[in-house]
């Protein structure tokens, strides 16, 4: 199936084939820890699935489930609190809540064998940002795939002139913990050179910024919403990079 012309596919390929979504089927993004618990889950809508990469979007309002600390976090405006959801993540005593994502439409680019997605957060006034987040390769499931963020980002500005690395400390913490492993970081390492080349030559989603600029949200798809009937007091998701 081949990428739809405004929104370029990538370089990496994956290893083996596998069955593609269809461009504008729901798809469940969710990170698992090494225990095997569901760390979050957020619901896309499919743009495009090649071998190179699959590419999938959500408008605000799109169904998440966020750990309660990250919740309270983002109500709060408490950036420590995220402190304590580590904590509590390397505690394995962690609940999940029923969020939305809010301000940004966003669009990811996840080639499946990377140790990062490229992300693209779109507010009133077009693109806002360019956000490389740090994760493990990606694993397909029925309704989604899998993957868990490793904390670490690198925001680029919308007109690529510049960048700077987000949530160090953070990572510094999780590495403390052992929530990332050596082999983990070592892989990180890796993908940071790997992201920063396709920034400098210009490749990936960074080789067409024109098409990624001008794309938007299709008001004809519904809001995706997780494969489960929702429930009363959703919270905010803590989104938008």
């Amino acid at each position: 199936m081949p990428v739809p012309p405004d929104v370029p596919g990538g370089p990496v390929a994956e290893e083996e084939p596998v069955e593609s979504f269809k461009v504008g089927e729901t798809v469940v993004r969710r990170e698992v820890h090494s225990s095997g618990r569901v760390w979050n889950e957020h619901a896309l809508r499919v743009v495009a699935d090649t071998s190179e990469a699959l590419v999938a979007a959500c408008p605000p309002g799109a169904e998440t489930r966020w750990p309660a600390l990250y919740v309270k976090a983002r109500t709060d405006g408490d950036r420590s609190v995220r402190t304590e959801a580590f904590d509590a993540m390397a505690a394995g005593t962690w609940e999940l809540v029923d969020a939305v994502w809010q301000d940004t439409e966003l669009l990811q680019w996840k080639p499946p064998a990377a140790w990062f997605s490229v992300n693209a957060f779109y507010t009133g006034a077009g693109l806002r940002n360019w956000y490389v987040n740090f994760e493990h390769p990606t694993t397909r499931t029925g309704d989604g795939f899998e993957t868990f963020d490793l904390t670490v980002d690198l925001v680029v500005d919308p007109d690529l002139t510049g960048w700077q690395w987000k949530d160090e400390d953070e990572y510094a913490h999780v590495r403390r913990l052992g929530i990332v492993t050596d082999t983990e970081h070592q892989a990180v390492d890796a993908a940071r050179d790997q992201a920063l080349a396709m920034l400098t030559e210009r490749t990936g989603p960074f080789s067409d910024t024109a098409a990624w600029t001008a794309w938007r949200w299709n008001p004809a798809w519904p809001t995706p919403r997780l494969p489960r009937p929702g429930v009363a007091g959703e919270r905010d998701a803590p989104t938008g990079g």
